[in-house]
């Protein structure tokens, strides 16, 4: 049975006129179906993270990815968390070969000082 948070995403989605259908499971809750929601209303394919294997933070890393127009499938990957994801869409966003720290053995820190170093044209390999 959905909670009350939940029904309330279901409902402002009906109101905005998206397919509920997609978020409207059980497993996802109130912070997830919000970020689905706001992706569908967005016009975006939320098909690339509207999975109960991402919290609503990385939905969130995800959906701003899209929304910035960068391939967000290079991180759409249950194995990094948001800050990592974060770090990798900032990357993208500036042109970087995020191949160099797009790993889920490197904390978000690390990948920060890589994104950093390549931004700042340093040798960091």
């Amino acid at each position: 049975m959905f909670n009350k948070k939940q029904l309330h995403q279901i409902e402002k989605g009906i109101i905005a006129g998206v397919n509920v259908s997609i978020y409207a499971k059980l497993e996802f809750d109130w912070e997830q179906m919000g970020q689905i929601r706001w992706g569908m209303v967005c016009g975006l394919n939320v098909s690339v993270y509207a999975n109960p294997k991402f919290d609503w933070d990385q939905m969130r890393e995800i959906r701003w990815g899209l929304e910035d127009g960068v391939d967000a499938s290079i991180y759409a990957k249950p194995e990094f968390d948001s800050e990592q994801m974060e770090q990798i869409r900032l990357g993208l966003g500036e042109g970087l070969d995020v191949s160099i720290y797009a790993k889920p053995e490197f904390t978000w820190g690390q990948m920060e000082q890589i994104r950093e170093g390549l931004v700042e044209k340093n040798n960091v390999q």
